[in-house]
């Protein structure tokens, strides 16, 4: 007797129509909830996606050719972007395209298809040793959360931590004692940097007269070291608020970020005579490389360590 099996077909998958700016939404959530991605990294590819709608102006990404996506890349030139902001515009669309291509959107990813950038290296901007002193010493006694104010600037300078790392340190990350800080870098990694004396002084003093007053503020003991004024964490958009602010008081660059204070760490630590590897590891570098652009800053280093281990110097 012959079988009367039915042959079972799959469905063919459907490919989803591009409805346009739902699927940045949609994919900004993948990448949170699914991928576990930093909340930094969410952020940027968020930004990103933003400014490729603002210049994709109503059309669907499945429209779009290889030469669209050329005349994408030559109008984010046009924005005088750095080259290694255009290409991180570049690869967060690459993956977007990705992620659409996975849901049926796309059938094929042109993004893959373009080309990142030259980049070349750029000497990070630094500020003085005595700048530095014009700046740690720029909030008034007579403002309100001066001491904390002081404290986070202590803490930039002394440990070369970034703006989000300071903002994300916790007391459990405080070590005074035993004179280091927690700081958890991208990708959640951690590492342990030394803190000077003033460090210490500046941030003893804050705990002592300020932390207490606003952790009160909050129903249950806030977990965050700077806290904000209503008891929350001191986000980083109000740290760069406060960098900028101190950095007009104290007659510093206007275009100053706490990334400066973040370079003058590296390079302060390297012209005082400071192994590269150790500077490499305070500031979590994961390539050497990357450290190596502070030893350019300051040229008197590189001529002193010539000068000691060159036979015919």
């Amino acid at each position: 007797m012959a079988s009367t099996r039915r042959k079972i077909v799959k469905p063919i998958k459907k490919r989803r129509r591009d409805t346009g700016e739902s699927w940045r939404d949609s994919f900004i959530e993948y990448v949170r909830n699914e991928c576990h991605l930093a909340e930094n990294t969410v952020a940027a590819y968020r930004r990103d996606l933003r400014r490729f709608y603002e210049w994709l102006a109503g059309r669907t990404a499945g429209s779009l050719s290889i030469a669209d996506l050329s005349d994408y890349a030559a109008w984010l030139n046009d924005l005088k972007l750095a080259p290694a902001t255009v290409a991180r515009h570049l690869v967060t669309l690459k993956v977007f395209f990705r992620y659409l291509q996975l849901e049926g959107v796309l059938r094929d990813n042109l993004a893959e298809l373009l080309g990142s950038p030259k980049l070349w290296e750029r000497v990070p901007s630094v500020l003085s040793p005595q700048m530095i002193d014009k700046l740690l010493a720029a909030p008034h006694k007579s403002e309100p959360l001066w001491r904390r104010d002081r404290a986070l600037l202590e803490l930039l300078y002394a440990t070369g931590a970034r703006a989000s790392e300071a903002s994300a340190m916790t007391m459990q990350d405080l070590h005074l004692k035993e004179k280091f800080c927690l700081c958890r870098g991208k990708g959640d990694k951690q590492r342990l940097v030394p803190l000077g004396r003033r460090a210490i002084d500046a941030v003893t003093s804050y705990l002592k007269h300020e932390r207490e007053l606003l952790a009160a503020k909050r129903s249950s003991p806030p977990a965050w070291l700077l806290l904000s004024s209503r008891g929350g964490p001191l986000r980083r958009e109000r740290i760069w608020e406060l960098l900028k602010k101190f950095a007009a008081r104290a007659g510093a660059p206007e275009a100053m970020s706490p990334h400066w204070l973040r370079h003058s760490f590296a390079t302060h630590m390297l012209s005082g005579g400071a192994d590269l590897r150790q500077v490499q590891e305070m500031l979590g570098h994961a390539s050497i490389a990357t450290t190596q652009v502070y030893t350019h800053v300051d040229p008197t280093r590189l001529k002193a360590v010539h000068r000691k281990f060159h036979p015919r110097s």
